[in-house]
């Protein structure tokens, strides 16, 4: 059974991208990387010599921060609207 089914993918471009047919906004793609980050992570913590998952781990966390990086020079209430909604450290 997938972790991250199409009720759960709607409902997060909804809280954060307006609507769900919105997927293209950085909010809601940011939001759901957040959200496969935080599943594979604790994936990680109880197999900790999946080097495969580990790997797109860390380039899923490149591309949230480059969509972050995007977003603080597009639109910085948005941004810090966003890391305080989802509890990011920045």
């Amino acid at each position: 059974m997938p972790y991250l089914t199409i009720e759960k993918k709607a409902k997060i471009f909804t809280d954060f991208g307006g609507k769900a047919a919105n997927t293209g906004s950085i909010e809601g793609q940011v939001a759901l990387l957040t959200a496969r980050i935080n599943h594979i992570s604790d994936h990680l913590k109880t197999n900790k010599k999946d080097f495969s998952s580990q790997r797109g781990l860390m380039m899923m966390v490149g591309q949230r921060k480059r969509l972050l990086t995007y977003l603080s020079k597009h639109d910085l209430t948005g941004y810090r609207g966003l890391i305080e909604k989802l509890g990011l450290r920045k």
